[in-house]
């Protein structure tokens, strides 16, 4: 598997993966009251932060993408 992510790429992703784990958490805004939401954003976080930590992204490579610079 070759790695497709860039370092900006990896630190957004990984930010906006905790953000949306620890909100619902906190219940910060109130849209996560509804528990279906909660589940939701805290899967696509957790998501996220894979992504992050194994530098690649399956759908950067669906596309040809890349961000990381070899």
């Amino acid at each position: 598997m070759t790695t497709n992510l860039g370092s900006i790429d990896r630190i957004v992703r990984l930010l906006i993966g905790v953000a949306l784990i620890v909100a619902p958490l906190l219940n910060m805004p109130n849209i996560w009251a509804n528990s279906t939401l909660a589940v939701a954003s805290m899967g696509i976080g957790g998501v996220l932060i894979l992504t992050s930590l194994f530098r690649f992204c399956p759908i950067y490579r669906v596309f040809g993408l890349s961000t990381d610079k070899l």
